[in-house]
């Protein structure tokens, strides 16, 4: 017997090339610090950025219940930081939503908003003149410079 209702979702993630930048004194910035000084919220978040996933998904790859990933859920998107993405079924056709990150990714930068104009048209000098690739291995290469610091 084939299945009426979808059980999985084929859903990919489709985000913008442009970054928001967010600085310290923004009250979207504190409500995205707040929202992720919990380590169930990053993990979810981190979960959802590799791949989107349902509550329940969540719940089995985290061992904790739905009812506390679905809380966390609420709180990740109220942030705007995840987004229901597409819907699907469970084996016993309950309608469950599938989440993964918002389609704008976010950029914060731990200085006043004062300063955002002219960041903002820095990174997007540096990002054109040495484009994704280089920008990969710089952020690789100030990371690996920090973490060997310690």
């Amino acid at each position: 017997m084939s299945r009426l209702f979808p059980t999985h979702s084929d859903v990919t993630v489709d985000r913008s090339d442009e970054a928001e930048l967010l600085c310290i004194d923004d009250d979207q910035t504190t409500e995205i610090l707040a929202t992720l000084s919990s380590d169930t919220s990053q993990n979810i978040f981190r979960q959802v950025n590799q791949e989107p996933k349902t509550a329940t998904d969540l719940a089995q790859e985290l061992n904790t219940s739905v009812q506390g990933v679905t809380y966390h859920l609420a709180n990740l998107q109220d942030a705007g930081l995840v987004e229901v993405l597409d819907t699907c079924y469970s084996e016993k056709g309950r309608e469950m939503d599938v989440y993964g990150p918002s389609e704008r990714p976010y950029l914060v930068f731990l200085g006043m908003s004062t300063d955002k104009p002219g960041l903002t048209a820095a990174f997007k000098r540096f990002a054109h003149s040495i484009g994704p690739v280089g920008i990969f291995f710089a952020i690789s290469g100030a990371l690996s410079k920090l973490l060997s610091e310690d």
